[in-house]
């Protein structure tokens, strides 16, 4: 993920939303260290806090974080998806019905199946796809299982990943 964050300028004009599976109990310094390392906003999601063009945002470990149709977060501590709070098929599946075909995803590194139920509905919205070429992956699984689905688009390395995000910023 950081070899995509740190590619973006301080004036990337897209929001992008980032769900990393992390423990209840851990205390992360996630954000505070990819600032660190990174030209463009990076912060935690805020209950009710309006999505905004320029910004990554985390979801907080333990909650899903969903999208409501005003453009704001929202924060829920419904069952595990997938084992997973957060989980990505959550932040999908709120994500599409809010940009439909507007909506980039994209499957990254991890150990389970989570992000590809998501990622058929977004595909299915009219939704852009993407997964992560699982030989780059440290844990291929999910961009496996997304791509499994038939409903990945691109299956591209990470700096790949970060060039087409700028090239959004063209468009």
């Amino acid at each position: 993920m950081i070899r995509i964050l740190k590619l973006l300028p301080a004036n990337f004009s897209k929001p992008v939303i980032v769900v990393q599976h992390r423990s209840r109990d851990e205390r992360s310094l996630l954000e505070e260290v990819l600032q660190q390392k990174c030209q463009v906003k990076i912060k935690q999601a805020d209950e009710k806090e309006p999505i905004k063009p320029g910004t990554v945002y985390f979801a907080p470990p333990d909650y899903h974080l969903l999208i409501e149709r005003d453009g704001t977060f929202s924060l829920s501590c419904d069952a595990p998806v997938n084992y997973s709070r957060p989980s990505i098929d959550v932040l999908f599946e709120t994500a599409a019905d809010v940009y439909k075909e507007r909506l980039l995803a994209i499957v990254l590194t991890g150990a389970n199946k989570d992000g590809s139920h998501g990622i058929k509905k977004i595909a299915g919205m009219g939704g852009t796809t993407i997964a992560q070429a699982p030989e780059t992956a440290d844990y291929p699984e999910m961009p496996k299982a997304a791509i499994r689905t038939g409903s990945v688009q691109q299956v591209l390395d990470p700096e790949a990943i970060g060039q087409y995000l700028l090239d959004t910023m063209k468009n």
